[in-house]
């Protein structure tokens, strides 16, 4: 399940993850939600908080994820990716130089650090 923070600026798309993530999800959450910010700010920033309960991406939901990345690539400002699953950060560590935006890791217990970093600029 994905829901959104709406205590972060308009330029800022924030999502929590809980539980198992779907291409639905994606689909009836966070991808309008990005695309409604796309269609009011040049560039975005995103902060995606994969929280303790977090119990993975289905193959659907990765697909989206990748979609939603990279079809948006030149819009990111800033991304923040907050979570304690060490294959993701890996992940994020590995591949963020393809994302042009700045983006950083934090962990669950630096969400509202997150939420300051991605909130600037």
């Amino acid at each position: 399940m994905i829901t959104a923070y709406d205590d972060v600026p308009d330029k800022v798309a924030a999502f929590r993850a809980s539980g198992e993530v779907t291409a639905q999800d994606y689909e009836t959450t966070l991808i309008p939600a990005v695309e409604d910010k796309l269609g009011r700010h040049k560039k975005i920033s995103l902060l995606y908080h994969l929280g303790p309960d977090f119990g993975g991406f289905t193959a659907g939901a990765m697909w989206d994820d990748t979609r939603v990345g990279f079809g948006h690539l030149a819009a990111w400002d800033r991304i923040a990716m907050v979570s304690d699953v060490s294959w993701i950060r890996n992940m994020v560590h590995a591949l963020g130089f393809v994302v042009p935006g700045t983006i950083r890791v934090f962990g669950n217990n630096q969400l509202a650090e997150a939420k300051r970093w991605v909130s600037e600029s």
